[in-house]
């Protein structure tokens, strides 16, 4: 088992809770922030950043409600907020941007791909 003094579904919450919590904050910046109007102008994107920030916070009250009102909202929340930043992972890479500048989207593409992966293994026992 991947932590025995855990249940799964606990870890599921923990990770599910940090992710809504960032992508909040994201969301929120990604509309509001002059920097980050610089930076999808930088990206060659400056007409995505609204749609961007609106996504991020939808995923973030997905991963929140979903807990407490469907299953299946959580997973899809987590599906597409691993998409999204894995979409942005391959957005900093063909802009040149180093691994570093470029692992926050790769780590939280790779954090809501294992909460998809562990809600899957609870509702399926895959593993």
């Amino acid at each position: 088992m991947l932590l025995t003094f855990m249940y799964i579904e606990d870890i599921i919450q923990l990770l599910s809770l940090f992710s809504a919590f960032s992508f909040i904050f994201f969301g929120i910046s990604c509309l509001f922030s002059t920097y980050m109007k610089s930076e999808f102008k930088r990206y060659g994107l400056k007409h995505y950043q609204k749609l961007v920030g609106t996504l991020q916070i939808l995923g973030a009250l997905g991963l929140f409600l979903g807990q407490w009102l469907s299953l299946s909202i959580q997973g899809l929340a987590a599906l597409g907020l691993s998409i999204l930043m894995f979409l942005g992972f391959l957005t900093r890479l063909k802009i040149r941007d180093s691994l570093l500048q470029s692992s926050s989207s790769l780590f939280y593409a790779v954090l809501n791909a294992i909460i998809v992966i562990l809600m899957l293994n609870e509702q399926f026992s895959l593993f």
